[in-house]
């Protein structure tokens, strides 16, 4: 099929109202502590790597803050921030001439100051020579450099280092938080890109779904969606490596690794749980659809999926600014367990489950998290603050009280892990609450997750993502009906309603 997209032109202002959005916090900081409003925010870009000890470049995509700020898509470079004028400076790698020969033409400076819409543009040789002659304090210069600890990782970033860094003093704790929490609330201009990457993932998603038939493989369907996101998204990139299980394989929360690489046959009766986002000018999409593989849902699998769906429509419908994320993911375990007692897996009192933590049998991860240049963008917790130590809770990427321009995503899942689920039914203060009979039908199940993209605004909230959801548009789409399906019109004695 082909789409109705086609890759928008991507606006440079974007990095300059970042960058002018990270001086404004940084000076306000700054000014709050009586110090001198002098020095520089100093970043080094992503360098190539090699496959192991090849010459196989692997393909490079830039460091994220660096690509925040300033927008470069090749490696090699580093750029900084002139607090004191508000002027911005990129530094180039000087390359050799034999560039020209293997990897084309060699841009001059003047490229990168119009298409980064940069104040000036030096050399990477020319670092200290160049900020020594801007600053106008005494003493060293001052850099601020990027090294902070990323939540969802545990890594810390690098700062930036370059010859004759000892010329300079260093700032090492100072940026990371402030351009962090810039990040973290998102411009028109991103929110733009994040559209359009739901926008086409969406409708590869869709595609998918349209064509996956019984005997297929998993990569596959992975495929499909990688050629329609390039084909006419123009993503060369995608956000992470796609999740593409079926049958069992859906209960693996990080399926489609190394080692379980989308290779499963589709089988009659399997679920499939496909979780696939594409990324255009570094900014990504997190998406993930649930469907049978032969486009019918049986009794049980309506049954999974609903349950997820509701606590996936209600926590859509109950965000806004001020409410606590924590309090989100309770409201869908509750929601979840609800439906599997009404279904008759479950037996007992709701609320006695909840305080056995058994919503984390069935969802052992967080409900979302924040999406942005990084699938998992980071300020889900700030500095000082803790996460839960709770199961399930303890998963959460983030902990914090929604805030208007936050992109999250919302993903509640229901799976059926025995390494969860056998514990838990040996466990004297939990197995009063399984119908054994029941839950048995469903090892082997797998799981369901859906999976939306959602921007905070000042009442509410928007779903970006724009694939259907119920049971009966699933079936159709997969039945050969258009997305999004026309609205039938029904004329009455009063007209057409």
């Amino acid at each position: 099929m082909a789409s109705s997209l086609s890759p928008p032109e991507v606006p440079m202002e974007l990095h300059v109202k970042n960058r002018e959005k990270l001086l404004k916090s940084l000076i306000q900081h700054l000014t709050t502590s009586s110090r001198p409003l002098q020095g520089f925010v100093f970043l080094q870009g992503g360098e190539e790597q090699t496959r192991h000890c090849t010459d196989h470049t692997e393909l490079f995509r830039q460091e994220s803050y660096f690509a925040y700020l300033f927008g470069v898509r090749e490696p090699g470079f580093y750029g900084a921030l002139d607090i004191a004028s508000g002027e911005s400076i990129l530094f180039a790698p000087r390359l050799p001439d034999e560039y020209a020969v293997w990897l084309g033409e060699i841009k001059p400076l003047s490229y990168f100051k119009e298409r980064c819409m940069i104040s000036a543009v030096h050399y990477t040789d020319e670092i200290t020579k160049v900020l020594h002659q801007r600053y106008r304090g005494s003493g060293k210069p001052l850099l601020y450099l990027l090294h902070g600890l990323n939540t969802d990782s545990n890594n810390y970033s690098k700062p930036a280092d370059f010859e004759g860094i000892d010329k300079f003093k260093m700032d090492l704790n100072t940026l990371h938080p402030i351009l962090t929490e810039c990040r973290v609330i998102k411009s028109d201009l991103e929110l733009n890109l994040i559209q359009f990457a739901n926008d086409i993932s969406s409708e590869a998603h869709v595609e998918v779904m349209r064509n996956t038939k019984v005997g297929m493989k998993e990569y596959q369907l992975e495929s499909l969606f990688l050629h329609h996101t390039y084909m006419y998204g123009g993503c060369r990139h995608c956000s992470y490596t796609c999740i593409c299980a079926t049958g069992d394989n859906s209960a693996v929360l990080h399926y489609g690794h190394a080692a379980a690489p989308n290779d499963k046959t589709l089988q009659n009766g399997d679920m499939a749980l496909l979780d696939m986002g594409a990324e255009y000018h570094f900014y990504g999409s997190d998406i993930t659809c649930s469907f049978p593989v032969n486009g019918t849902f049986t009794r049980d699998q309506s049954l999974i999926y609903n349950a997820v769906l509701r606590a996936h429509n209600a926590v859509i419908s109950s965000m806004r600014p001020g409410v606590g994320w924590v309090n989100m993911h309770k409201l869908a375990e509750k929601t979840i367990l609800e439906s599997l007692y009404e279904g008759g897996i479950l037996c007992g009192d709701i609320d006695a489950m909840i305080h056995e933590r058994l919503g984390a049998v069935f969802m052992s991860h967080g409900l979302g998290h924040f999406l942005g240049i990084d699938t998992h963008d980071p300020g889900g917790y700030l500095q000082g603050a803790e996460r839960p130590k709770e199961p399930g809770l303890k998963a959460l990427r983030t902990a914090r009280e929604l805030l208007e321009g936050m992109v999250i995503t919302v993903e509640p899942g229901c799976y059926f892990i025995d390494a969860l689920l056998v514990p838990a039914m040996e466990n004297p203060k939990t197995s009063k609450y399984f119908n054994l009979q029941e839950i048995n039908k469903f090892r082997g199940f797998g799981g369901v997750r859906i999976e939306s993209d959602v921007y905070v605004t000042s009442s509410g909230c928007v779903n970006m993502t724009k694939c259907p959801r119920e049971i009966q548009d699933i079936e159709a789409v997969m039945a050969g009906a258009p997305w999004p399906i026309p609205k039938t019109t029904i004329s009455s004695a009063n007209g057409e309603i």
